[in-house]
């Protein structure tokens, strides 16, 4: 994924699906500057940062 696309997802009014590594997340912040996202995982509840290409849709 791309900044962009990720920026899309959380000024989306529906629910997207995306995951990292498999696993379900919520985009909770996105750094333009450095390519990162904030995400929470949806099983777990962790909170975490990760590369923006590290995340998929749907």
């Amino acid at each position: 994924m791309d900044i962009k696309k990720a920026a899309e997802i959380v000024e989306s009014l529906g629910v997207i699906d995306v995951k990292h590594k498999g696993c379900p997340v919520w985009i909770e912040n996105i750094n333009k500057e450095t390519n990162e996202v904030q995400v929470k995982d949806l099983k777990t509840d962790k909170h975490f940062t990760v590369d923006v290409t590290e995340l998929n849709e749907g």
